[in-house]
């Protein structure tokens, strides 16, 4: 089978595909690029496309193509500058061009934790995880926050009423009325307090499989662009509830476990008691998983994207399971098990 080329690559406008090819002619000369070999390597939620492209036979390059003003490249080359600073692994821009959104980036290979926990036996899976609370935990001692955008009571509470617009009223049709809304406005509240309440870092906001590589140092660190300083267990909880693959709490446990004790270690502001950091992580992982309901949905109205929507039972499944074990969440089970149940059993998949 032939390799997509960039004769394959459809651009919104032919505007776009000239600035496209201004900007890159230069770099293919210095950095010994064949444009002939451009080809998509992935895309993701956003507007933002990435293109791999060869150099010289032995070694590849990436183009991240992020067209404004739908997309702004200034957080990623900020971002990506602070990683490396704290010694991590994260793609180098060798080039940006941030009035037009295009940049060139080192090239980390293409096989995702994600795939490869997917595929992986018992050791390999616990191998990599503990590779990946090893980086978490750098990460959050040494990549700078200052500056960066502050996850406010706005912020979490902006999220969180994703859920409300496009999951309940949009995807399923449904009108709350004083009641469900009262006992909204008190499950956002114990939310947005539990979390502002916690330690401060910077948080990467998706640090879960689907943007981690399997490389050399590992982990490779992707998609980071939309990091901000916010509460110290919000990465934990994208790590160990993801969007996309499921554990028994069985493992959830132990990896949280071995990051409380690594943290501790660092000198990371975690509580002293487990169980109550475990709460913690729960219920900072309840608030993600109502907004992720909410955007999902949302790129499956608005943006045209049906297929994350696929993945909304394994969201009330964690919802659910968190709203049943603290009594004071306890409000938002008669708001989502109406929605979980047209949707037909609650079911996801476990490793």
């Amino acid at each position: 089978m032939t390799a997509p080329s960039s004769s394959d690559i459809a651009w919104p406008s032919a505007e776009r595909q000239a600035q496209f090819q201004q900007w890159l002619a230069p770099l293919a000369a210095q950095h010994g690029l064949a444009v002939s070999t451009l080809r998509p390597a992935s895309a993701d939620a956003s507007f933002r496309r990435y293109f791999r492209i060869d150099a010289d036979g032995h070694r590849s390059f990436v183009v991240m193509d992020a067209p404004p003003p739908q997309e702004d490249v200034r957080p990623f080359v900020n971002i990506a500058a602070r990683i490396h600073q704290a010694g991590l692994h994260a793609p180098q821009v060798l080039a940006a061009d941030e009035a037009r959104g295009f940049l060139l980036l080192t090239d980390l290979g293409s096989q995702l934790y994600l795939q490869a926990l997917k595929d992986g036996g018992p050791q390999q899976i616990d191998q990599l995880m503990r590779q990946a609370i090893k980086a978490l935990v750098h990460w959050q001692q040494h990549v700078d926050a200052s500056g960066l955008p502050v996850y406010d009571e706005a912020l979490l509470q902006r999220e969180m009423a994703l859920f409300p617009e496009w999951c309940v009223a949009r995807e399923f049709g449904v009108t709350w009325g004083e009641t469900e809304h009262k006992h909204w406005a008190h499950i956002t509240r114990r939310l947005a307090d539990s979390a502002l309440a916690q330690p401060q870092v910077t948080v990467h906001r998706d640090w879960m499989p689907r943007n981690l590589m399997v490389c050399d140092p590992n982990p490779g660190i992707l998609d980071f662009q939309d990091a901000v300083r916010g509460p110290l267990t919000y990465d934990v909880a994208s790590m160990l509830r993801d969007a996309f693959l499921s554990w028994e709490e069985e493992r959830e446990i132990d990896w949280a476990a071995r990051y409380w004790e690594q943290a501790r270690k660092a000198g990371l502001p975690v509580p002293d008691d487990f169980g109550e950091f475990w709460r913690q992580v729960e219920w900072m992982g309840l608030q993600r998983h109502l907004k992720v309901l909410g955007i999902f949905c949302r790129l499956k109205h608005r943006d045209g994207k049906p297929r994350y929507a696929e993945d909304l039972p394994r969201f009330f499944a964690y919802a659910t399971k968190v709203a049943r074990r603290y009594r004071e969440l306890g409000p938002l089970l008669p708001l989502i098990e109406p929605l979980s149940g047209m949707r037909g059993e609650i079911a996801y998949s476990l490793r």
